[in-house]
C-alpha cells in the first residue's frame, strides 16, 4: 500500500498513513464526524475516559515491550476526574507509546493503530465505526489484490531473467549488421539501443507507423524491456572502456540477439514479442 491513503466513511474524509510498516488512521479525521470544528477537542475528551486509558493501555501492555507501566498507571489513577486532561502527545511522551502517534504541520494530527483507531469510532457512533471497519476492508482488499498482481508481474520477470542467465545460445544464430547499420551516425544513446533491439532508430519506426501515438518503446513486449534494461547496463559499461558506437552497436545487438533467442526456446514467455531474428 502506498505511504498515504484516504478513506471516505459517511462524507468524512480519514486520512491512513503507513508509520514504521503499520497502518494508522486519523483520529482528528475521525473526531470531524462529532464535531467538525473542533476535532482536537474531541479526542481530548475521549483520552479523559478511565475506560480508555484502560483499553489504550492495555493495548500497549500487549503489542509494545518498551511501554511504561509506572507512568500508565499514573494517568489510570487520575483517568475520570474532573481536573483530569490527557493529550495525546503527553500520553505518548510519558508512557513511551506507540499506538498512537502525533504528527504536526500540514496533514498532521492525531493517528492511532486500527485497533484503537475503530474503538475510538466506536465512542464517536456505533453506526461510524461499522463503516470505517468496511472501508478499512475494502482498501486492504485493493492492496491484496494489488500486491498479487504485482507478485505475478515479478515472477514472470524472475523467469524471464533466469533463461537468460542460464541458457546458452549457438555462435551461429547470432546475425552479424550490416555495414551501413553498422556506420549509422547516432543522434543519441537512445538510437544506438534501439537499432540494436528493434533494427530501427525511433525516427524510422515513426516513418514507417505514422499512425501509431508515441515511440516504438511504447510497443515494445515486456521482454523486450528486460533485454532493453541489460542492455542499458551493458551498453554503460562498454562506454567506461572507451568503446566506440560502433563497436558497442555489434555487442549490443549480438546481446540482444542472443537473449531474445534464449527467451524463443520457452515460447509461452514470450509469444507476444514483436522483435525479429533474422539469421
Amino acid at each position: 500500500m502506498k505511504k498515504t491513503a484516504i478513506l471516505t466513511v459517511q462524507n468524512t474524509a480519514i486520512n491512513l498513513k503507513r508509520i514504521d510498516a503499520a497502518d494508522y488512521l486519523s483520529l482528528t479525521d475521525i473526531a470531524r464526524a462529532k464535531n467538525p470544528d473542533e476535532p482536537k477537542d474531541v479526542v481530548k475528551n475521549w483520552l479523559r475516559s478511565r475506560q480508555t486509558i484502560d483499553f489504550i493501555g492495555l493495548w500497549e501492555q500487549i503489542n509494545n515491550p518498551d511501554f511504561k507501566g509506572v507512568e500508565f498507571d499514573s494517568f489510570r489513577n487520575q483517568a475520570g476526574l474532573n481536573s483530569f486532561t490527557l493529550s495525546p502527545t503527553k500520553w505518548i511522551e510519558n508512557t513511551n507509546a506507540t499506538g498512537l502517534v502525533s504528527k504536526s504541520g500540514r496533514n498532521g494530527g492525531t493517528f492511532a493503530h486500527p485497533d484503537i483507531a475503530f474503538e475510538f469510532a466506536s465512542w464517536i457512533s456505533a453506526e461510524f465505526k461499522l463503516f470505517l471497519i468496511k472501508e478499512f476492508q475494502r482498501l486492504k482488499q485493493d492492496e491484496i489484490d494489488s500486491k498479487q498482481l504485482e507478485w505475478n508481474l515479478n515472477r514472470s520477470l524472475s523467469k524471464i531473467n533466469y533463461r537468460i542467465h542460464t541458457d546458452a545460445i549457438q555462435a551461429h544464430i547470432v546475425p552479424k549488421l550490416n555495414p551501413s547499420q553498422v556506420n549509422f551516425t547516432y543522434a543519441d544513446e537512445a538510437d544506438l539501443l534501439n537499432l540494436a533491439l528493434f533494427g530501427v532508430t525511433a525516427k524510422q519506426w515513426r516513418e514507417q507507423h505514422p499512425d501509431k501515438q508515441g515511440n516504438l518503446r511504447d510497443y515494445a513486449s515486456v521482454e523486450e524491456l528486460v533485454i532493453l534494461s541489460n542492455m542499458e547496463s551493458y551498453n554503460a559499461e562498454m562506454i567506461k572502456q572507451a568503446l566506440s558506437p560502433e563497436q558497442r552497436l555489434v555487442q549490443l545487438n549480438q546481446m540482444a540477439i542472443s537473449q531474445m533467442n534464449s527467451l524463443l526456446k520457452h515460447k509461452p514467455i514470450i509469444e507476444n514479442s514483436t522483435l525479429k531474428i533474422k539469421n
